[in-house]
């Protein structure tokens, strides 16, 4: 299991552990992200810890409504999940194997009444457990908490193969190991998204990325302007648009798009406050990079 995320390749490894974010559309319960349809009451402290970091791309907030969600949703294996998800941003080694833990007790207990999400938060955490076991002990121990992974996931599809909330997590897995492992592509992961995943946004979120890893990257931009009409206040949006634009602009060597792509890595890094440190960082370096390309490419043309 690399250290991967969406926008970065760490990026990818976060959303790959949590894949979860809020449908902005009605619900039976509110409290459900992923479905309009048989909606589980998953708790509003959960749902407001959501809200605040996949739909506002506010890490630091979303702090305070995990607390409460612990405190009052325990029983809740997401919300475990969430907040070992937001210790692995920080490199907290040992909250993440608390609250991996956490979110394997709570999917076993709530495996009884709910099998689609016991089972696929019984591999949500083993994932977690799984990130944490890589870092302390090693890949052989990471692939032995890999295979309990699949085998929950099986579990789950075999009970609802269409489930949004299944699907969203499977998608990001999927996307997860095109990065990770040869012989790997994320057209799985894309034609598991366009199926059956939920909510919109941050299914259209995965889509990009998958298409940027392909290199098809006017249909990369397309899916992020998706992802940014839904959510357009969420900053890693335009750190990914300016990815997108980035490589499109190096390939054509094309002053204006790069141009573009630093104005949308601005907008991402007016709201550094509330990003962790490895996005910030990375999101700076290619800002950089893409202003040393401009200079680059008016210096050969002034050359002429």
């Amino acid at each position: 299991m690399g250290k991967t995320f969406l926008t970065t390749k760490r990026t990818s490894f976060l959303t790959g552990l949590l894949m979860l974010t809020l449908s902005l559309s009605s619900t039976a319960l509110a409290a459900d992200p992923f479905r309009e349809k048989a909606a589980r009451d998953i708790g509003e402290h959960t749902e407001d810890a959501f809200t605040t970091v996949f739909l506002m791309g506010n890490y630091n907030g979303a702090r305070e409504p995990l607390k409460l969600a612990e405190t009052k949703e325990g029983d809740e294996p997401l919300a475990h999940a969430l907040r070992a998800s937001l210790a692995y941003t920080e490199e907290d080694w040992e909250t993440i194997k608390v609250y991996a833990l956490k979110t394997l007790q709570a999917a076993d207990k709530l495996k009884a009444t709910d099998p689609v999400r016991g089972n696929l938060y019984l591999a949500v955490g083993h994932f977690l457990d799984g990130a944490y076991r890589y870092e302390k002990e090693g890949a052989v121990s990471a692939i032995q908490k890999l295979q309990l992974v699949f085998k929950h996931f099986d579990a789950a599809e075999d009970v609802d193969p269409k489930d949004p909330e299944l699907n969203l997590i499977k998608g990001y897995v999927d996307l997860l190991l095109a990065v990770n492992l040869p012989f790997s592509s994320p057209d799985q992961a894309i034609a598991r998204f366009k199926a059956n995943a939920s909510p919109n946004y941050l299914v259209n979120r995965g889509i990009a990325v998958a298409y940027r890893d392909l290199k098809k990257y006017d249909k990369a931009l397309a899916s992020v302007n998706k992802a940014l009409d839904i959510a357009p206040n969420n900053p890693e949006h335009y750190y990914l648009k300016g990815q997108i634009l980035r490589k499109i602009g190096k390939k054509n060597q094309d002053i204006a798009i790069l141009e573009a792509a630093l104005k949308n890595f601005g907008k991402a890094i007016d709201k550094e406050a509330q990003l962790p440190t490895f996005i910030v960082k990375p999101l700076k370096r290619e800002m950089r990079q893409t202003k040393e390309k401009i200079a680059e490419i008016k210096a050969a043309n002034a050359a002429i």
